[in-house]
C-alpha cells in the first residue's frame, strides 16, 4: 500500500487512562490526544471508555468522540474494556485501533482494522517484588496477547523497546520508539506573578530540593531522604505527589530519623506546576525504574539542574545535562545534589545542554512520529 496516504483516518483509542487516570500514563494519553488534535485535526479520533468523571470535558469536542459502555455492559465496564470495545466500534469503520497502555482488547480483529499497541515499561518483569503475583501473570498474559497481535507495537523509550525484544521477543523490525512529550505549559517562561502565586499558595521556601511523582517505593523518595542527609544538605525535600497514607508515614518518620525537613504537596494543579519547577534548586528523580520520566523533561524545560537514576530510560531525556547516580547509593545521590548546589558554572552548563537535548520532545515531532506510523499502515 501506499505509505504516503495523507487522507483523514479514523482512528479509536482505548482512552480509559486519559478519563480517569491522573498520573503517567493519564498525562501520557492527555498529550498525544492534544498533540494530534493540535497537528492533525482533520482525523476522526474515537475515544473508548468505560467511565467518565467529567474532568476533561475537551475530550468529548471535535475531533473527539468518546465511546462508553451501553446497555449490559454498563453492569461490567472493565469487562467491556477487555471484550466489548470491537462491538461498539462496528459502525464507526475504523482504520485503525490504538492500545495505550499494554494491551488490545479481544476481538478486535473482527473490526478488519489496523493495530497499534504502546508499550510503556516492563517494571513488572525488572521489579517482580513490587508487584502481586496475580497481577504479573494477568498482565504478562495481556502483554504477551497484544505482542503478538499488533501491526506496530511503540515503545516510548530506546529503553522500553529494548525490554520488549527481551521479555516479549519482539522482532525489531515491528517495534518503533515515539518518546512521550510534556504539556504545553512547560514551554512557556514563567511568569513572575505566577511565582508569587505558587509560593503563597503551598508556602514554599525560598531554596529546595525538589521531587514530583507518586509516593512509593518505586520512586525512591526514602533514598533521596537518606542522601540529603548524608550531604548534610540543609534545605527542605519538597514532595509533590500522592500516595497512600501508609507509605507517606513512613516517608515522615525516615524524614524525622534524618533530621531532613519533608513537605509533601498532594493537591498541586497542572498550572502550579511549571513554578513550583521554576523555584527548585535541584530537581532530584531517584526512581529505580521508569519507561519515560516525565517528570525529568518538564523539569528540564522549566530550567531546574536534574540530579537522576542511572540504568533506566533517563539519559535519553536529559543527555548531557544532567548528573546520572545508581538509585541505591544514597551517597553517590547525596553528592550529586550537593555538586550541583555548589558549582554553578558547571551547573548552568549542563541546564543548557539538557534543554537542547529536549527538543525533539516537542509536541510536532511527537506528533510528527506517530503519524507516520499511523499512515504506514493503511
Amino acid at each position: 500500500m501506499d505509505t504516503n496516504t495523507t487522507y483523514p483516518l479514523t482512528i479509536a483509542y482505548d482512552a480509559k487512562r486519559a478519563f480517569l487516570n491522573y498520573r503517567g500514563l493519564g498525562n501520557y494519553c492527555r498529550n498525544l490526544f492534544g498533540q494530534l488534535a493540535q497537528y492533525y485535526g482533520e482525523n476522526r479520533y474515537v475515544l473508548c471508555t468505560p467511565k467518565d468523571k467529567g474532568a476533561y470535558s475537551w475530550l468529548s469536542e471535535a475531533p473527539f468522540e468518546r465511546v462508553l459502555p451501553s446497555g449490559l455492559w454498563m453492569l461490567a465496564p472493565s469487562v467491556w474494556r477487555r471484550y466489548g470495545i470491537p462491538y461498539a466500534l462496528e459502525s464507526k469503520k475504523i482504520d485503525i485501533y490504538h492500545g495505550l497502555s499494554q494491551e488490545l482488547p479481544e476481538g478486535i480483529e473482527r473490526l478488519g482494522c489496523k493495530t497499534v499497541v504502546t508499550m510503556h515499561d516492563a517494571i513488572f518483569l525488572r521489579y517482580p517484588e513490587l508487584y502481586s503475583a496475580t497481577y504479573r501473570r494477568s498482565f504478562i498474559r495481556r502483554n504477551e496477547s497484544a505482542c503478538r497481535r499488533a501491526d506496530r507495537i511503540i515503545a516510548i523509550s530506546e529503553r522500553t523497546k529494548r525490554d520488549y525484544m527481551e521479555f516479549f521477543g519482539v522482532e525489531e523490525s515491528r517495534i518503533s520508539v515515539v518518546y512521550q512529550g510534556c504539556h504545553e505549559l512547560f514551554w512557556k517562561p514563567v511568569e513572575p506573578t505566577e511565582i508569587a502565586r505558587v509560593r503563597s499558595t503551598f508556602a514554599l521556601p525560598s531554596s529546595y530540593i525538589l521531587c514530583v511523582g507518586a509516593l512509593e517505593e518505586r520512586k525512591n523518595q526514602k533514598g533521596l531522604i537518606e542522601a540529603m542527609a548524608s550531604a548534610k544538605i540543609a534545605m527542605p525535600l519538597v514532595l509533590v505527589g500522592r500516595g497512600n497514607a501508609g507509605y507517606k508515614q513512613e516517608l515522615y518518620a525516615q524524614a524525622k530519623r534524618y533530621g531532613v525537613d519533608v513537605r509533601v504537596i498532594e493537591n498541586a494543579a497542572l498550572e502550579d506546576l511549571p513554578a513550583i519547577y521554576h523555584m527548585a534548586s535541584v530537581f532530584a528523580y531517584p526512581s529505580l525504574f521508569e519507561g519515560f520520566g516525565i517528570p525529568i523533561l518538564e523539569a528540564v524545560r522549566c530550567g531546574v539542574p536534574v540530579v537522576a537514576s542511572t540504568g533506566t530510560c533517563f539519559e535519553e531525556i536529559a543527555g548531557e545535562g544532567a548528573l546520572y547516580v545508581s538509585p541505591t547509593d544514597p551517597e553517590a545521590i547525596g553528592a550529586a545534589i550537593r555538586s550541583t548546589l555548589d558549582d554553578s558554572e558547571l551547573t548552568q552548563k549542563r541546564i543548557g545542554m539538557a534543554l537542547h537535548n529536549t527538543e525533539r520532545f516537542r509536541a510536532e515531532h511527537i506528533a510528527r512520529s506517530m503519524m507516520d506510523i499511523y499512515q504506514s499502515l493503511v
